[in-house]
């Protein structure tokens, strides 16, 4: 199919190629206003592969917020979430989902044997539909035993040369990466279009000891039930995280509003239509509260400033109180969700029985009704809770290690 029409401004676009859904004339890298809209919905609209990363282990939660987010051709694959569809779905995958760590995109492939033929394929590749040649990017390449090109720092040199070959710039601290992986010996190239991964929300700057990411906070607080129309309440809450992370959700705010993505330096960014997509969203004005307790008064105040700057503190409260003291909050029953330390990075194994003893005996007596879970590395600090937990899932990656989240229904 082809189009002829002009860009904003009077530059022509003549016979503009649109067979096998790609738009090959490098005039139109970064002059996305056409006076076509036909055209230019039609672009913006190509169906590509897109890929939500999630923490190994969670995919099926982040196959469910695909699905709430509107995503509805999600498929749960090993490692995240498949979907197919185009460039505002990517704008919109950032923008809205909580539980994915990246947004990648597949732009294309070809096959290569050799690494000279890698060279000459990628000087050939259309890397004008998406890059822009005042944006520089960076390489990653990976490959694998099925492939004959097996080095990967030598094809990542050779799409590199290839790339300048074109005009683009090359950077190592670049915030646009194009990944490549040779499996079977096809090439195939993916854009990172989140940049910093996606738990950088953009509002937490103070952090404790070994925080938990919001992305796995979100994730979990999903694998508990939570849907947002509960109170929740964290007796080890450290920076807050899974407090502004529940607030957030029962406020209807998106995890992507307060950053920056590697998609706005791409070729297929509109910032206008952006602007539109992210003035859209609705916010709630939830009846439940957010409350966050621990015995560090240093946390306390992060967790506050953290809660500020996210703009939920009139939802949230933060006490400065050790587990054990905590007190149930007036209202309906809700959650209580924590990652408390485990003795990996931060505590004496041995002494943590204790604290985990007294927040179970807290729980017990003053909590009826309420659910718990409880993210630990060690079985044994959560039997010593005497909490009546469900059997185990599958392990999570966190900070190195492999942890639980340990459930129980309601006391």
């Amino acid at each position: 199919m082809s189009q002829n029409c002009q860009i904003q401004g009077g530059i022509p676009l003549i016979g503009v190629n649109l067979s096998g859904g790609q738009l090959r004339d490098p005039m139109i890298a970064g002059r996305l206003h056409l006076t076509c809209p036909t055209l230019y919905a039609t672009w913006m609209t190509q169906s590509h592969e897109i890929f939500m990363t999630a923490t190994p282990g969670l995919e099926t939660a982040l196959l469910a917020e695909a699905h709430e987010n509107g995503f509805t051709n999600a498929e749960r694959i090993a490692g995240g979430v498949i979907i197919s569809g185009g460039w505002e779905d990517v704008w919109r995958a950032n923008l809205t989902m909580r539980g994915a760590t990246r947004i990648l995109i597949r732009i294309g492939s070809f096959m290569a044997f050799h690494l000279a033929q890698l060279d000459k394929r990628a000087r050939k590749f259309p890397w004008a539909e998406t890059l822009r040649t005042d944006v520089p990017v960076r390489v990653e390449v990976a490959t694998s035993r099925k492939s004959k090109i097996y080095h990967a720092g030598a094809a990542s040199q050779r799409i590199e040369n290839a790339l300048t070959a074109n005009g683009y710039q090359i950077s190592a601290d670049a915030g646009i990466v194009i990944k490549a992986r040779i499996d079977d010996n096809r090439v195939t190239i993916s854009l990172d279009t989140s940049g910093e991964s996606l738990h950088k929300r953009g509002h937490r700057e103070a952090v404790g000891k070994a925080p938990m990411r919001e992305t796995l906070a979100a994730l979990m607080l999903r694998e508990c039930g939570y849907t947002g129309d509960e109170p929740v309440l964290d007796p080890m809450c450290g920076s807050g995280t899974f407090v502004i992370e529940a607030a957030e959700i029962a406020a209807g705010l998106r995890p992507g509003r307060s950053r920056s993505f590697a998609f706005e330096g791409l070729a297929t960014f509109d910032a206008n239509r952006w602007a539109e997509m992210k003035g859209a969203g609705e916010t709630r004005s939830p009846t439940a509260q957010f409350h966050g307790s621990d015995r560090d008064a240093g946390a306390i105040r992060m967790a506050t400033a953290n809660a500020e700057r996210a703009g939920v503190a009139n939802i949230t409260s933060f006490e400065n109180l050790s587990a054990a003291d905590i007190q149930c909050p007036a209202g309906p029953p809700g959650l209580i969700i924590c990652n408390p330390p485990y003795g990996g990075r931060i505590g004496n194994q041995k002494m943590l029985y204790g604290v985990y003893a007294g927040l179970g005996d807290a729980l017990k007596s003053r909590f009826s009704g309420w659910r718990v879970g409880i993210v630990t590395s060690e079985a044994g600090l959560a039997k010593a809770t005497g909490l009546p937990f469900d059997p185990k899932a599958a392990p999570i990656p966190h900070g190195g290690l492999k942890v639980w989240l340990f459930q129980t229904g309601a006391l």
